[in-house]
């Protein structure tokens, strides 16, 4: 085994056991921060206790996990690096020949390997225990009784109006008249017993209140009853119809084109669900980028007694591209520019600009 295996096995095991050492640390503090303010929130609800609390916090972790990974990886990266310099093991690399983009492979490495474990394990894993945190927060803290679903077969919604449920099926949405077409709505009394069911070409949401028009009314024993209007009240709008669907954080990776191809053929729009599933792809390169960055940063400064200064420029560097991201996302949102440039730029231009800032501190 060459010395330069070797030393590449050694920088990416202490970069992996600095990133695992950092992220159990940030989580270990979000999960406490969450749960005091679950337990805010729940303060007037006595039938929510300390254990649902508690379970509630963790199903919401994971999902929170994703979003801390680039400055897991940023941090780790910078320390891993800062701490091999100053230990001079970097300058006995450098000594005998070994360039920075050598000794930064093992670490470039690891990064791209976590980004994929990131989107392809972790967040189908997360979305499946964030959805369910969804759930129990509309069940238990906001005491919210209406549900939607989107499916192969179309839209289904639940709602409840006049002491009675409404259960709403649509094979199609047409969001400019507002209407659900080939509808279907099932109804149930309090208690949930089956009462009877609706059958209507159209229904149209307007002015707080779903209009059937010419819609069958079937009863159990009874011949079925022609409404040429019938109006069911509700307070939804289909604007939170629309945003309501499942969020993309709460849909599998793997899961997430068949989703979106539903959702378009229902008639809905997925471009949210696109930029989601693209920017997971994107993770990766935006990962190596941060380690790039912290290369850049880390290397030289020791010798020179910046190391509070490597410390600004990292959270300066991280919180600089999470708006940068956000602000492009927020730009392919309108379909202003492609959803593929939108969810890839801030990947390419992170890479190139910190390849260049490496390139000009390390070959002038």
């Amino acid at each position: 085994m060459g010395l330069t295996s070797v030393l590449s096995r050694y920088i990416g095991r202490q970069f992996l056991l600095w990133f695992t050492s950092l992220l159990l640390v940030l989580l270990g503090l979000i999960l406490l921060i969450d749960t005091v303010e679950l337990l805010r929130r729940a303060a007037n609800r006595p039938h929510v206790t300390l254990d649902l609390v508690l379970q509630m916090a963790l199903l919401k972790l994971p999902g929170i996990a994703q979003q801390l990974l680039p400055f897991a990886v940023l941090f780790s990266a910078m320390f891993t690096f800062w701490k091999l310099t100053r230990s001079q093991e970097l300058v006995v690399a450098r000594a005998i020949g070994v360039s920075v983009w050598r000794f930064s492979a093992p670490v470039l490495a690891g990064a791209a390997l976590i980004g994929l474990i990131s989107f392809t394990v972790l967040n189908p894993i997360g979305s499946t225990l964030v959805a369910r945190y969804q759930k129990m927060e509309d069940k238990y803290l906001r005491g919210n009784a209406k549900g939607m679903e989107i499916s192969r077969s179309g839209l289904w919604l639940r709602q409840q109006a006049d002491n009675r449920q409404f259960l709403f099926h649509a094979g199609q949405v047409v969001l400019p008249r507002n209407e659900l077409r080939r509808a279907m709505i099932l109804v149930f009394d309090a208690d949930g017993a089956y009462v009877g069911r609706f059958d209507a070409p159209v229904v149209r949401l307007d002015k707080g209140r779903w209009r059937l028009r010419n819609a069958w009314y079937n009863e159990p024993d009874r011949s079925p009853t022609l409404y040429k209007l019938y109006d069911i009240p509700t307070d939804f709008r289909l604007e939170q119809i629309e945003d309501h669907f499942a969020p993309p954080q709460t849909i599998s990776f793997w899961k997430l084109p068949r989703f979106i191809r539903t959702l378009e053929e229902t008639g809905f729009s997925a471009i949210r669900h696109r930029l989601h599933w693209q920017s997971l792809m994107a993770q990766p390169f935006i990962f190596c980028a941060m380690v790039l960055f912290a290369a850049a940063f880390s290397l030289r400064l020791p010798r020179r007694g910046g190391t509070l200064l490597m410390i600004s420029a990292g959270i300066a560097t991280g919180f600089a591209l999470f708006v940068a991201t956000d602000v492009i996302l927020t730009i392919g949102m309108t379909e202003a520019i492609p959803v593929s440039m939108a969810a890839w730029t801030p990947a390419v231009i992170s890479l190139l600009f910190a390849s260049t800032i490496l390139l000009h501190s390390e070959d002038g």
